[in-house]
């Protein structure tokens, strides 16, 4: 998937998040902006929404894929949640198009922080987004 359908890991990284949620004072304007995010989301395609790529432990629906192209990895997402389509920006802006390498190294965990995200979220949400976490460190690990 090139930089022309999916703009996550290319024009929008995680500096780029943590910046701009930095400029609402309220999280009803941040849960905006995250969902407004999902919606730059390239469509996946129906066939990939399959069993396999369905990702175990979310409240909704999420399903993945992956290709490396040039030593990186590339990241097809997709939610039958709104909110959960911007969680994922949020976190393909950090791991798409980035080697399996700095996958692993980069610190998630922090990045949430930064983004004040966890608090905000349900508990069963955020399993969810720690579980999308994982899978990618999963594929990561696997394409080392």
């Amino acid at each position: 998937m090139s930089n022309s359908t999916n703009p996550f890991g290319y024009t929008i990284k995680a500096e780029d998040v943590i910046e701009t949620l930095g400029f609402f004072d309220d999280w009803e304007d941040r849960y905006k902006y995250i969902i407004d995010l999902g919606k730059e989301l390239p469509a996946m395609p129906e066939d990939l929404h399959t069993q396999e790529r369905l990702i175990r432990g979310c409240q909704s629906k999420v399903w993945i894929d992956s290709s490396v192209e040039n030593e990186r990895l590339q990241f097809t997402m997709d939610s039958d949640a709104f909110i959960v389509k911007g969680l994922i920006a949020v976190v393909l802006a950090a791991y798409n198009n980035a080697s399996a390498k700095d996958i692993l190294d980069f610190n998630i965990d922090e990045y949430f922080q930064q983004l004040d995200l966890m608090q905000h979220l349900s508990p069963t949400r955020g399993n969810g987004l720690q579980a999308m976490v994982a899978r990618i460190q999963d594929i990561a690990r696997n394409a080392v």
